[in-house]
């Protein structure tokens, strides 16, 4: 207490100086409409700039939820169409059961890494084995086909692009239904080709090509690509380049497509190719 008068006594007229400046800055402010406008708006605009900062560190951790919830009720979306169901006969009395079968689920997951200008590319999402991915389910994304999961850990699982050497997905021309496949030549990122497509088939530029439904792994009528150009090959088939309609540079959050029935296709594939070999031998 002592120190704190010695203090006082001693620094009086500097402490009633800084008393009066500081009345007189709030006079000042108080009776002239200028002063007190400028540091108002001064004011405003620190305050602003903080809250601008705050605003957007606070947003950014809000879009991750935001996102989440969207790729939840995309997932949803996914579950209700038509190429999720197998149709049944409704011809059939079925009993205490439905006229669809749901035969895919989708898992949303995010996209951790990626890459694009590899000539054989891989990208890593955020869900492994505990959320119950496998390998070789098929990875679709917002716009289309996206890979195939090859490898899985508990929490992570790695995904063979469709732009690697190896990836060749069973498709349509969806104007005619005509079969190929599509297969990435390893230059554009934004292009694929399609192989085994007809000459016969009237193609246009612009016409869209889909997934056949064929695979166990996508189902049918999943996005791939649009023509950009073909022209008859030199055998009976037609060269085609596709503008794929998802942006792989771009990719944030993808959907892991489970088909419930892929271990008793995989069964009567089996039984199928074992029946068949006796007979080949004899």
């Amino acid at each position: 207490m002592r120190n704190f008068v010695n203090f006082v006594i001693k620094y009086h007229f500097a402490l009633l100086f800084g008393v009066l400046e500081f009345i007189s800055l709030g006079l000042s402010i108080q009776y002239n409409a200028h002063p007190e406008a400028v540091f108002f708006s001064k004011a405003t605009a620190v305050t602003g700039r903080i809250e601008s900062v705050w605003n957007s560190i606070s947003g950014y951790f809000n879009l991750i939820e935001v996102n989440q919830k969207l790729a939840d009720q995309n997932a949803r979306f996914l579950i209700k169409q038509n190429f999720s169901y197998l149709n049944r006969d409704t011809t059939i009395t079925v009993v205490n059961d439905s006229l669809r079968l749901q035969r895919f689920t989708y898992t949303p997951a995010r996209v951790i890494s990626n890459s694009v200008n590899r000539r054989n590319n891989f990208l890593m999402i955020d869900k492994g084995s505990l959320d119950g991915i496998t390998k070789d389910m098929g990875i679709i994304g917002p716009d289309g086909v996206v890979g195939i999961v090859v490898t899985v850990s508990p929490h992570f699982s790695s995904v063979m692009s469709l732009l690697h050497e190896a990836s060749q997905v069973s498709a349509k021309h969806k104007p005619t239904g005509q079969l190929g496949s599509v297969v990435w030549e390893g230059t554009d990122y934004r292009r694929v080709s399609m192989r085994n497509l007809p000459v016969h088939v009237a193609l246009k530029v612009g016409d869209s090509v889909v997934t056949s439904g064929f695979s166990i792994i996508f189902p049918e009528g999943i996005p791939v690509g649009r023509i950009r150009k073909f022209k008859p090959d030199q055998g009976d088939y037609y060269s085609v380049s596709l503008d794929l309609f998802t942006d792989f540079n771009a990719l944030g959050w993808v959907y892991v497509v489970k088909n419930i029935y892929r271990e008793e296709q995989e069964s009567l594939i089996e039984e199928q190719e074992s029946a068949v070999q006796p007979a080949v031998n004899r």
